[in-house]
């Protein structure tokens, strides 16, 4: 891969570790053009970690270009699945992911994931469920909601037990983006 790739920090901030990033990218690449259909998922591009470095690459491009990434791995993976099985399978696939979701979304607000430990960052539960609340929107009604909108999404900080555990939150919302992204 080209050092230039992304563009770098400067040596007074952090970003990701351009030997990282660089091998992880010609990996994706050479997996993606011919290497064998599953041996890299979405999945697998979203939970990849880099180390930080001083002049490192800038986070939010290579984080831009993994998201992109993950959507060009999810979008094979449909092909191939719909190639193999069919759009009513694909369908059905979807909407079993969904209903495994669905059933935390209809807990009330404020219980539907579990409290931070004491004195542990967690999330402010009324950001949380805001955004569960527009998931039971596209659920039900077709409202409009985007991988990319719940990726995005910001939750603000709530320390201790009146906040939701980041774990729990951050593990349901990724399950939320593979159904968006096999949806779109």
């Amino acid at each position: 891969m080209s050092e230039t790739m992304f563009r770098t920090v400067s040596g007074l901030h952090s970003g990701y570790d351009p030997d990282e990033v660089d091998d992880f990218f010609e990996h994706a690449r050479a997996v993606y053009e011919s290497g064998p259909a599953g041996a890299l998922s979405g999945r697998d591009v979203r939970s990849v970690a880099f180390d930080l470095v001083r002049r490192g690459y800038q986070t939010s491009a290579v984080d831009a270009a993994l998201d992109r990434l993950e959507a060009a791995f999810v979008a094979r993976a449909r092909a191939d699945f719909l190639a193999e099985q069919g759009q009513a399978a694909w369908m059905a696939r979807l909407a079993e992911q969904a209903r495994t979701l669905y059933t935390r979304l209809t807990r009330p607000d404020g219980e539907r994931f579990a409290p931070a430990h004491a004195r542990k960052p967690g999330y402010e539960p009324a950001d949380v469920d805001a955004l569960c609340r527009r998931l039971v929107a596209y659920f039900d009604r077709g409202a409009p909601l985007t991988a990319q909108e719940v990726r995005s999404a910001t939750f603000r900080k709530r320390n201790g037990r009146a906040g939701y555990a980041e774990g729990s939150v951050d593990a349901f919302f990724d399950r939320a983006v593979e159904v968006l992204l096999g949806a779109e």
